[in-house]
């Protein structure tokens, strides 16, 4: 039995995704980039490779990681680059996508063989919180200007366009499409445009979402403008593939019933503290309430309340579903809490550990 705190990637259920990804591909002719600011293990490469076109980057590291571990497309993006990382940016992808027209314009000439595009801010997005919105008041994230941006399509190819945030409503997506297609039009049908970047965001390997409508729309616009159509699906990727498995350590009552596991959101799932969400678990079921928390000594250390059919004891295993996105990329040591070792769930049902961590590489994470 692997010892806890551990995620666990599930490859038959990282398929189910896979294969609407595939469906998508075929059907609207898009290209699929995995981004790997949402999921990074790049033990699932192997499969995720086979039904995707390549991956798309917010870092130097990641361009690398990219190119080094994902066959296919490697795409370069990041809010700014600094002059001593540009060289090897170019030398590991095949497209660059500069923030800014100054960012553009301070790299011209290294990036002048290379396929560039820009990132348009369309000033419309779907996600429900600040932090996280694209097109939030006084965002730096993208050109907004189209008067501004014509002076410089001679220099570009293509642009990305990410303001869609877990939107799970197909509607939504084709208006907020729609509002680009008015804003950006001009931009989108000029001659030295052959390619969109739709972004990430867009939770179409959810259940029930209306693929057909999603491929129909993604090839007419693609058609409209001759362009070929990228998404770079994260969170579509992997959403309920993995588990963060636990170990209770201890139990009280404080008014609550309460359980202490092993594992703690700042450390293993730091979304929950920065969006304030509580924690998703399966089974969830029964009439005994129980608060469950983390180890570290934050005082909301807290992945939510859960029902149990049977009181918690000392030696409980528990399993946090849906915990690859946005997690297992920002895990960190806080408190020294032990990091949580990655296995995974094969194809043939065969559970592998694939890399536990240990004192020296906390030790090696300072100085």
């Amino acid at each position: 039995m692997i010892k806890t705190p551990y995620y666990l990637i599930d490859k038959a259920a990282l398929m189910r995704n896979m294969e609407k990804i595939a469906y998508v591909r075929q059907h609207s002719g898009a290209k699929a980039l995995l981004a790997l600011k949402c999921f990074a293990t790049w033990s699932v490469f192997d499969l995720m490779s086979q039904y995707m076109d390549g991956t798309t980057s917010s870092s130097l590291n990641e361009v690398k990681l990219g190119k080094l571990k994902f066959p296919g497309e490697t795409h370069a993006y990041s809010v700014a680059y600094a002059d001593d990382e540009i060289g090897e940016v170019l030398v590991h992808s095949d497209k660059i996508i500069f923030n800014s027209i100054g960012q553009l314009n301070r790299f011209a000439e290294q990036s002048v063989n290379h396929v560039r595009g820009l990132r348009l801010n369309p000033g419309v997005s779907s996600s429900a919180f600040l932090i996280a919105d694209p097109s939030r008041p006084f965002s730096r994230l993208g050109e907004w200007n189209a008067e501004e941006i014509k002076p410089v399509l001679e220099q570009i190819s293509g642009f990305m366009i990410h303001n869609n945030c877990e939107n799970n409503d197909f509607s939504l997506f084709d208006h907020m499409l729609s509002d680009i297609e008015t804003k950006f039009g001009d931009l989108l049908e000029h001659s030295n445009i052959t390619w969109v970047s739709l972004g990430g965001g867009i939770h179409f390997t959810g259940e029930g979402y209306p693929l057909d409508h999603f491929c129909a729309r993604l090839k007419a616009f693609s058609e409209r403008y001759g362009v070929q159509v990228y998404l770079e699906p994260g969170e579509a990727s992997i959403t309920n593939t993995t588990s963060l498995e636990v170990t209770v350590l201890d139990t009280l009552f404080n008014g609550k019933q309460l359980a202490i596991v092993d594992s703690s959101i700042e450390a293993h799932m730091l979304d929950l503290l920065i969006y304030r969400e509580s924690a998703k678990m399966a089974p969830n079921s029964g009439k005994l309430e129980y608060m469950i928390c983390g180890k570290s000594c934050l005082a909301g250390d807290i992945f939510g309340e859960f029902n149990f059919e049977q009181p918690l004891k000392v030696g409980d295993r528990l399993s946090f579903i849906d915990a690859a996105g946005y997690t297992m990329v920002k895990k960190n040591w806080f408190n020294g809490v032990n990091m949580p070792a990655i296995a995974i769930r094969q194809l043939d049902g065969s559970v592998e550990l694939v890399k536990e961590f240990s004192f020296d590489d906390f030790v090696g994470s300072l100085s």
